[in-house]
């Protein structure tokens, strides 16, 4: 389990900021993390704001909805540049399902770390192909913290770190739940991209 490195006061002192980010396939508690943390950093009574997508609205139009139920409070937003006008005088910024931001994302990351704040991101490594998705690997080059989360394959019980697609749509983003996705093992997303293709 993360355990954040500075979570008192002296962040706000020392003006150290730096960027997490929890990454994983569908369904492998990558919201979940993110509220888990945000809420620490609530306890600890810092200032925290919390972003997603504007096109994200699966589970609710502003909160962030973890498959769980667990939910926290949220702006949602256009553009990645509006985080910036947001953010204000916070300690932490939590972002959820970066993937869906171009990249300007990571450049927004870097300024809001570069200024003293603890970012925290969390999104899909990887798309419906099994490809980086958006701008989660410069994400993940850029980040002090690194957290890959793991869900439970549907087809074989085991580890699985791939979302595969149940439909056959081939648009990059197509918002789903397990009517659309399930999670799978390296070995099960493998067949499966086989049988889809023709011989």
């Amino acid at each position: 389990m993360f355990v954040e490195p500075h979570l008192g006061r002296s962040q706000q002192a020392h003006k150290s900021g730096w960027i997490e980010v929890i990454c994983g396939c569908m369904f492998s508690g990558k919201t979940e993390e993110l509220i888990r943390r945000l809420n620490r950093a609530l306890i600890a009574k810092q200032k925290v704001e919390i972003f997603k997508p504007a096109v994200d609205r699966r589970y609710h139009e502003q909160d962030i909805v973890s498959h769980a139920e667990r939910a926290i409070r949220s702006t949602p937003v256009q553009f990645a540049g509006d985080i910036l006008l947001y953010a204000g005088d916070c300690d932490v910024v939590g972002i959820d399902e970066a993937q869906f931001f171009d990249q300007a994302i990571v450049e927004v990351c870097n300024q809001l770390a570069n200024s003293g704040k603890r970012v925290i991101v969390a999104g899909l490594d990887m798309d419906f192909e099994g490809k980086p998705f958006g701008p989660m690997p410069n994400l993940l080059a850029v980040a002090e913290f690194v957290t890959k989360v793991h869900a439970i394959c549907a087809e074989t019980g085991e580890l699985a770190s791939f979302s595969f697609r149940l439909t056959e749509a081939n648009a990059q983003v197509l918002l789903g739940e397990k009517d659309k996705y399930e999670a799978r093992s390296r070995t099960a997303f493998v067949q499966g991209m086989r049988q889809r293709k023709p011989s």
